[in-house]
């Protein structure tokens, strides 16, 4: 084919590419409808509390999904485990397109959260196979990549269902285009993805998988922790505040969300490009401080004009991800990547999944209230990671070389 060709060209492989090519595929279904549940939930009746249900839910589940994916990759290979993961969101799909009550979302959310939560400990085990460690961050971004392409058009095209067809039917159709996208990714990723050779994986369970984290890793974490407290205790509630407090249309939030994608992929590949040379902590740490800004300005943001500022600062926050992936998987050992990986997120998510559910009665005060408690989350999460966060360089350039730059 000649789009492999292509692909080969800028070096990557079949696996790479076939994980491309379902990522932008299940992402597209995926964001088409996901960043206006909470509209669908309060249009059949749900509440604030529901909508923070649905947000709790995403985060405590991604985190027990994780570990699991992770071993699952290790153990049957990242090719199984991905046409497993995607029958499962698929299953969640139907639910939410043949049962249309709002406690319907929270049933298939069980499922439909999955893919993106175990999927991710297969694809970075993926990259860490495919690519060497000086060219992780490399690696890491073309999944970030291409993974904002569907983020920044699924909401434009939701936005016009939902304009088009209503709150409730256009998030259904939706989850229908998003259920035939599923099943294109199943044939494709089975038909072109090469089969992988399996091992035992060294992990006996997960408290053993779970001492891995420490020292570097374990500072990491407890920031990013903070960081996401910032990041999710407004996230639910951040279409609410554009479309039904602040009167802007569902198509303008998709636009705005485009934006913040658009911002993304523009910053990723220079960023990728000096975090695999240099050191990685100040990448990382700017990331975070993006991530802590977002709240404060979005008190400020009544007017498209001021929104449009607030998520190309919230697309900024992209700026050291692939950075942050790469330094966990770089600080993982050997044959147990995912598996450490998913601990990580399993670990950081239950906390955060707390914080997403207390998140409803903060808004309930105000929602001046909720953002502020989250920017104070991420102003402690900063100056954890300033002080106790590593440094991680590539042993190839000297100390002169880095002085230099």
């Amino acid at each position: 084919m000649k789009f492999f060709a292509k692909l080969k060209s800028i070096g990557l492989k079949n696996g790479m590419t076939s994980m491309v090519i379902m990522v932008v595929f299940i992402g597209f279904g995926e964001k088409m409808a996901e960043r206006f549940l909470p509209l669908y939930i309060i249009a059949l009746g749900g509440s604030a509390l529901a909508v923070a249900s649905l947000n709790t839910m995403d985060n405590l589940l991604s985190s027990l999904y994780s570990y699991p994916g992770g071993y699952i990759s290790d153990k049957f290979g990242y090719k199984k485990a991905l046409i497993f993961f995607t029958l499962v969101a698929l299953f969640g799909y139907l639910i939410v397109i043949f049962i249309p009550v709002w406690q319907s979302v929270l049933v298939g959310a069980f499922f439909f959260i999955a893919w993106t939560a175990v999927s991710l400990p297969a694809i970075m085990s993926m990259v860490s196979k495919n690519f060497k460690k000086e060219k992780r961050v490399t690696g890491v971004t073309i999944h970030s990549f291409v993974r904002r392409i569907p983020m920044a058009l699924g909401p434009l095209v939701g936005g016009v269902l939902i304009m088009s067809f209503g709150d409730v039917d256009g998030i259904r159709i939706a989850f229908s285009i998003a259920a035939v996208l599923a099943v294109i990714s199943i044939l494709f990723v089975h038909k072109y993805m090469p089969d992988e050779k399996t091992f035992k994986p060294k992990t006996k369970g997960l408290r053993k998988t779970l001492k891995n984290i420490k020292g570097p890793l374990k500072a990491l974490l407890a920031a990013d922790i903070l960081i996401r407290f910032a990041e999710q205790i407004p996230y639910a509630f951040v279409v609410i505040w554009v479309v039904t407090l602040n009167g802007l249309t569902p198509i303008k939030f998709g636009i705005l969300t485009t934006i913040e994608m658009v911002t993304a992929l523009i910053i990723y590949i220079p960023v990728s490009y000096f975090a695999d040379k240099y050191t990685k902590k100040p990448f990382v740490l700017v990331t975070f401080m993006f991530f802590t800004l977002f709240p404060l300005i979005l008190i400020f943001s009544t007017t498209f004009s001021m929104l449009i500022f607030a998520f190309i600062i919230r697309g900024m926050k992209e700026f050291g991800e692939p950075t942050r992936k790469a330094l966990i998987m770089d600080l993982a050992p050997e044959n147990e990547k995912a598996g450490t990986f998913g601990a990580y997120y399993l670990v950081r998510d239950i906390f955060v999944s707390i914080a997403a559910f207390c998140s409803a009665f903060l808004w309930n005060i105000s929602p001046q209230t909720n953002f502020i408690v989250a920017f104070a989350f991420g102003v402690i999460g900063c100056i954890v990671f300033l002080i106790y966060g590593k440094n991680k360089i590539n042993p190839e350039l000297s100390p002169a070389k880095i002085t230099k730059t």
